[in-house]
């Protein structure tokens, strides 16, 4: 009798071609099968509220007044708002939350620059990196779910590693600028407003808003690409026809809740990514009405019918995207710096 290496040998009714070919069926199957589960629990995130108590309410003074921001008003528009964080730090502490005090101190340092800053709630703030009035480049940072004041640091660290990497491409005599933009606030991962479009439909003013005042700002020679992460990219979809963008790149995205990138009423030009572990690959790319509420979001940004320029992210995870020395943070770069022959692709 012979001995069996590796693999274990087929039984006499199961060749090794029939074999791959009952495992080739059987993978589709599993895969129908968590689409048909997450389609149900995306069902049952509607329907079914989530119960719990509400974090406390944290108090923080009302963001500071302050007119649209010119170049001659940044430095004092950072320190207003750097100021007003210190204020909510006080509070915060005060009221017995030492990690949000904390979190608030942080955003006091001198060398913060925050053209927004609202420390109530679960809080908002808009951060620059870089020397945004002379800038000939600046990059906005859309996040996704579960992004506020308690978790800003990992949306702080993606925008930084982009503005490091910026600085370092970038052609002698290039400005540029990374804006991180936390001017919404996102659904929770697990919530019941994370499978609508209900906190995209309330951020998209703010977004069109905003963009507005910094192209006031910047100029209309800068160029400005959207980065929208995640729940994110349904945010820059729903504002999208509004926007004076020139690059619109969508990440980890569950879709726009629009099906083609010409839905979305843009002249930009419209980039999408996912990463080769990232778990939205899994998320059902669909859109239903279920008791008056649309869930889902559509098209699938990376499907060849929606249109999108797709570019390679690497094997990342879902937040991979912005991680020094990733494929995905090389291919935005390019993006932001207009190098789109160098953009490479899966």
């Amino acid at each position: 009798m012979g001995r069996t290496t590796g693999a274990a040998a087929a039984t006499p009714d199961e060749t090794p071609d029939t074999t791959a070919k009952a495992r080739r069926i059987r993978a589709p199957r599993a895969s129908r099968w968590r689409r048909a589960l997450l389609a149900a629990l995306i069902t049952t995130a509607v329907v079914a509220p989530l119960s719990g108590a509400a974090r406390p309410g944290i108090p923080a003074p009302a963001p500071a007044l302050l007119p649209a921001p010119t170049a001659a008003t940044l430095d004092r528009t950072y320190e207003a708002n750097r100021a007003n964080a210190a204020e909510a730090s006080r509070m915060a502490e005060a009221h017995g939350d030492r990690d949000r005090a904390v979190a608030d101190r942080a955003m006091a340092d001198p060398s913060r620059r925050f053209l927004t800053f609202d420390g109530r709630g679960s809080g908002l703030a808009t951060e620059v990196f870089g020397d945004l009035a002379h800038a000939d480049r600046v990059a906005v940072l859309v996040p996704g779910s579960d992004t506020s004041i308690d978790t800003y640091d990992r949306f702080r660290d993606a925008a930084r590693a982009l503005h490091v990497r910026l600085t370092r491409e970038a052609p002698k005599g290039t400005g540029t600028a990374v804006v991180a933009w936390l001017g919404y606030e996102t659904p929770g991962t697990v919530s019941t407003t994370v499978t609508t479009t209900g906190r995209a439909d309330q951020a998209a003013p703010k977004l069109r808003e905003f963009i507005r005042q910094l192209r006031a700002l910047t100029g209309r020679d800068a160029h400005v690409s959207l980065l929208c992460h995640s729940y994110g990219s349904v945010v820059c979809g729903r504002a999208a026809s509004g926007l004076d963008v020139d690059d619109l790149a969508l990440v980890g995205s569950p879709g726009t809740g629009v099906d083609t990138a010409g839905a979305l009423h843009t002249p930009a030009r419209v980039w999408a990514a996912r990463g080769g572990d990232d778990w939205v690959a899994e998320v059902p790319h669909i859109r239903l009405d279920l008791f008056g509420t649309t869930v889902g979001f559509g098209t699938d940004p990376l499907s060849p019918s929606f249109g999108a320029r797709v570019f390679a992210a690497g094997d990342g995870g879902h937040s991979d995207y912005f991680r020094p020395g990733s494929t995905s943070l090389a291919n935005l770069t390019r993006i932001v710096l207009g190098e789109t022959s160098e953009v490479s692709h899966d």
